[in-house]
């Protein structure tokens, strides 16, 4: 629950970092800082050199990039903490087209219900969720889905370590976009602006929210069943929701507790659908 929290807590942290920084900058710094010193301690993984560099390239800018993007483009980090989500029925789709898995009637009924959520929050009219934004972060939820496609492919244990090296070939792509997009502006300012907000920002993406939180994370992977650690990442996008109330005041009305709802019960309905059902059928047939 702490990473969790943690990594819900996140989005609200990367919007305080985007009051001073570039976006793109912004991203370029936490992977720099993700892959050094810490390459020089953790031995590179046993994969393919071209894992690596594709994992760094959509992961680090693919998915963080875009994301800061989307929030800089207007959308509230809580709206931000639960689109992202939409991840989980991208990975199922590439799953079927990549790997030939079947598709449930499950997911195929989280997926409609996570579509009704989507459409609530494309409803909105307060402010915290903009057109542009919202097609950003649908981008960020995909580029996520094709991370975990590379890194399955792999076929890597040393999930930390992979993070690590694959972190190394995020910056430079992150810092000549924000060139091509901002010239020596983009870097000019961050350096006039940036303050203790900016700097807690990024200290708080690299060590509590990357390096600490994924090693948590597939730590408990390791020493309980998948089934047991994985949905508790449903309670993402609620501390996102959460952490955008307490630092930015974000109202919480009745259309984004609609779109909390399915998006939620639309993860449940795809990601576990089929084991509740048959824990359901089994206690029904018990004498």
């Amino acid at each position: 629950m702490l990473v969790t929290a943690i990594w819900g807590l996140n989005f609200s942290i990367i919007k305080l970092g985007l009051k001073s920084v570039d976006p793109f900058v912004l991203a370029g710094i936490r992977f720099t800082l993700c892959a050094l010193p810490a390459v020089f301690f953790i031995r590179r993984p046993k994969v393919k050199l071209s894992y690596l560099i594709s994992y760094g390239l959509v992961f680090g800018v693919g998915l963080w990039g875009v994301v800061n993007l989307s929030i800089e483009a207007g959308l509230s980090a809580g709206i931000a903490s639960l689109l992202l989500q939409m991840s989980a029925f991208f990975s199922i789709l590439l799953g079927a087209a990549t790997f030939r898995e079947s598709i449930s009637k499950f997911q195929c009924a989280g997926l409609l219900l996570a579509s009704l959520g989507l459409a609530c929050v494309v409803t909105l009219t307060d402010g915290s969720a903009t057109f542009a934004g919202i097609v950003l972060i649908i981008a960020g939820a995909a580029s996520w889905s094709v991370a975990n496609i590379v890194i399955k492919k792999s076929g890597t244990n040393e999930v930390l370590a992979f993070l690590v090296w694959s972190s190394l070939f995020s910056p430079i792509p992150l810092f000549l976009i924000a060139w091509v997009d901002h010239g020596t502006a983009a870097y000019v300012q961050t350096f006039a602006r940036i303050d203790g907000r900016a700097i807690f920002s990024i200290f708080f993406q690299v060590y509590p929210t990357t390096l600490f939180g994924y090693w948590i994370w597939n730590s408990l992977l390791k020493k309980y069943p998948v089934s047991t650690v994985a949905p508790l990442s449903l309670l993402v996008p609620i501390f996102g929701m959460l952490g955008s109330m307490i630092v930015f005041s974000e109202h919480i009305g009745v259309t984004k507790l609609l779109a909390m709802l399915f998006i939620v019960l639309g993860l449940v309905t795809g990601l576990y659908g089929r084991r509740l059902s048959a824990v359901l059928i089994s206690r029904q047939i018990r004498p």
